[in-house]
């Protein structure tokens, strides 16, 4: 019964017809009252996980949750469903906390959300204990554990939660844990014989993209450029890149904003607000941002600089298409990034294991193979083929024979080493700027000071720009045909392997290097069809609406609908209640709400397009209900629109039917109106004219049957 009433609620609050994989077992054993550990990767629908159960179980659910942007963004998308929620946190009033403490004791609240620190609070804790509490929803549960990226230690105090409540079920849910981690939330949680559950962390409508981190600017203009008024985030390693970018991005004529840490709250939270209601659609941020939005319609996501870690990666990669709709990633990458995340992983307590992670995050970035298949393997799953959205799978490298290239770089650095080869009066060591300097003959003062100008391979790379150069380095390093010594300055080694090269006539195979102009171009598209430019100039209509609506209301405009909505409604056109009702998304509140106002922009575009020439399922209806309600007569609209009089009736009998507002007793009177209906219980015909015809010996007309037949289809 329970299932079923989560089901229902499903639809009723959500406008979805069924759970996304792996949900329904969730909320099974969560509703069989049993501690469940919930892995599933950002937007994969973790929310919904605990809201159902929290929604059909008597009593209230409270949610720990990190962050107050997470807390404001989940009360108001639940808000916007019809479903009781609220938060506590610092930013309320002692008069707002009151007034939402009074709704927990009432039981008008659902869903509860706090902070740990706020839970675990002597006094905050009493009053849970007069609630009746039926499940503690622990998000982001990773930030209880050591071993993960983001430890908090205010979330090690939870473990208290199973003394105070040993009855009452507890639900951890996070999307960047591995089997480590996972153990250790169950440890530091002291659940019992917790249910686990491990998600596909396949999101296979992003795709995966890794480009050489030269000329970052140029290449994101371009990556932008392909996607006008798309909503997308740039993660920075640094704040000051991500002032200079949000800057040179404005400069461009692009609405963007930067966030960072040193900024102060209130300003914080302006951008963030801007961001969500898509004012900024922009933001060039450190990682700082982002983890407590819910903002569905991120379109793309861009990483300025590497990671740190793979779990980091993937976190923030997937704040882009939560809706489910197709998200372009962008990562860019460089040598340089590595050497000062290195130099930040040598502060840390966990120096070893935070090495090690960057090291997978390298090897990725470096990858010439299926990007999907490297993290899903991180994560513990196989794909069978390859994923076909990743630039290694769009664009296979292909290789030529790099030995000339390889040894003119090797034999530098190894006459430099040498001071009979050299000429120079000792060793000399150097990194990879100065070595393609001296490759390309450069002029520079202190190169000719200090006589590398002397050496045999002095320009002997000249017809090399400095770009390539530094892209066949990085090569040589995946190939192990050099080292950095990141401890010494980053200079550059010479290996075993590069003796072979140099002295035993190893070849070297280097990839074919992309024109980074072309990098990003998209792929020759065959023209739209008529209906692919419908849907697109009905979807862009529909989002005006929607931001208006948004605006009027005060709440972002995923909150009104997501993007994967208006898709559909942009695919289906419904032009009624009954139509709209079966869209994704779109439940009973929501119906209530903005139901009409977007139907009758949908009629409206409908409209429209037939007379512009466009032929529309069921509009010719619509032209008619425009017709109708202009004042016409059934003899002037048939004239109008070259019909016959009795399709004319047919166009009205159907959009009365569909709930338009047609005044049907004008063409029907009452009397016959009841006449028809004991015909109807007689026959039992719901559809066809004839057989109520018939049975009534032709003494009513066609039409009024119609009529008659429409209204009881629409009250039955």
């Amino acid at each position: 019964m329970e299932m079923k009433q989560a089901q229902a609620a499903l639809k009723k609050f959500f406008g979805y017809d069924s759970f996304r994989p792996m949900q329904a077992d969730i909320i099974q054993s969560v509703l069989y009252g049993k501690d469940t550990v919930v892995l599933m990767p950002t937007g994969g629908g973790k929310s919904i996980c605990y809201q159902i159960p929290a929604i059909v179980m008597p009593g209230l659910a409270i949610v720990v949750s990190p962050l107050i942007a997470l807390m404001k963004d989940q009360v108001e998308g639940l808000n916007a469903n019809g479903i009781p929620a609220a938060y506590l946190n610092s930013t309320q009033s002692l008069q707002e906390q009151m007034r939402v403490e009074q709704m927990a004791r009432n039981g008008t609240l659902k869903l509860l959300y706090v902070s740990p620190e706020k839970l675990l609070s002597s006094q905050f804790m009493g009053f849970v204990r007069m609630l009746q509490v039926n499940l503690f929803a622990v998000d982001e549960a990773h930030c209880i554990s050591a071993w993960g990226h983001d430890f908090r230690p205010e979330y090690t105090q939870l473990a208290t939660l199973k003394d105070n409540f040993p009855q009452t079920p507890i639900i951890a849910l996070t999307a960047t844990a591995d089997k480590i981690t996972r153990r250790d939330i169950v440890h530091q949680l002291s659940l019992r014989e917790p249910a686990q559950f491990v998600s596909s962390f396949d999101r296979p409508n992003l795709s995966l993209t890794v480009a050489p981190g030269q000329k970052k600017f140029q290449q994101i203009l371009r990556f932008i450029g392909q996607r006008p008024r798309q909503s997308g985030i740039i993660y920075c390693l640094s704040r000051k890149n991500t002032e200079n970018l949000a800057k040179k991005l404005q400069e461009a004529g692009y609405r963007a904003a930067y966030y960072h840490a040193g900024m102060s709250p209130d300003e914080r939270e302006i951008v963030q607000e801007n961001f969500i209601k898509d004012t900024a659609p922009i933001i060039c941020a450190t990682i700082a941002f982002g983890m407590g939005i819910d903002k569905s319609n991120v379109r793309w996501v861009i990483h300025y600089n590497l990671p740190k870690n793979i779990e980091s990666y993937y976190q923030e990669i997937g704040r882009g298409g939560r809706d489910g709709l197709p998200s372009d990633t962008l990562l860019f990458y460089s040598y340089a990034d590595v050497m000062t995340l290195r130099d930040i992983v040598d502060e840390s307590a966990q120096k070893d294991l935070q090495l090690a992670k960057l090291n997978r995050m390298q090897q990725y970035a470096e990858a010439k193979t299926c990007r999907r298949k490297i993290l899903l393997s991180y994560f513990g799953e196989s794909l069978g083929k390859n994923c076909g959205n990743c630039d290694v799978c769009h664009n296979p490298p292909e290789y030529f024979d790099g030995t000339q290239i390889a040894q003119m770089a090797l034999s530098a650095v190894a006459r430099l080493a040498n001071p009979q080869h050299s000429g120079l009066s000792k060793p000399v060591q150097i990194a990879t700027g100065m070595l393609i300097d001296i490759l390309r003959g450069s002029s520079r003062v202190d190169l000719i000071q200090k006589g590398y100008n002397n050496i045999r391979t002095y320009g002997a790379g000249r017809d090399i720009s400095y770009l390539d150069w530094q892209l066949y380095l990085q090569q040589m390093l995946n190939l192990g045909l050099i080292e950095i010594a990141y401890d010494q300055g980053n200079i550059v080694r010479l290996t075993d392997e590069s003796m072979r090269v140099l002295f035993e006539g190893q070849p070297v195979e280097f990839t074919k290097l992309t024109d980074l102009k072309e990098q990003f171009q998209k792929k020759t598209e065959k023209p739209k069809s008529s209906e692919e430019v419908l849907r697109e100039e009905l979807f862009e209509q529909l989002r005006q609406v929607r931001k208006e609506v948004a605006e009027k209301e005060g709440v972002p405009p995923y909150v009104v609908f997501n993007d994967a909505t208006l898709v559909e409604m942009a695919k289906n056109r419904p032009v009624s209640v009954k139509d709209m009702v079966n869209i994704s998304g779109v439940g009973e509140k929501k119906l209530r709400s903005y139901g009409n106002t977007f139907i009758g922009t949908i009629v409206k575009f409908i409209i429209q397009k037939t007379k512009e020439g466009h032929r529309i399922k069921g509009s010719t209806q619509l032209v008619t209900y425009a017709l109708y309600k202009s004042g016409l007569s059934i003899d002037e609209i048939a004239k109008e629109r070259k019909l016959q009089e009795r399709s004319v009736y047919t166009h009205l009998a159907m959009l009365y039917e569909m709930g338009y507002n047609i005044d049907i007793f004008k063409y029907i009177n009452t009397e016959d109106l009841d006449k028809v209906k004991l015909a109807i219980r007689a026959t039992r015909e719901t559809e066809l004219l004839k057989p109520l015809y018939d049975y009534l010996g032709g003494e009513i007309a066609y039409h009024k049957i119609g009529f008659a037949l429409a209204y009881h289809n629409r009250h039955a």
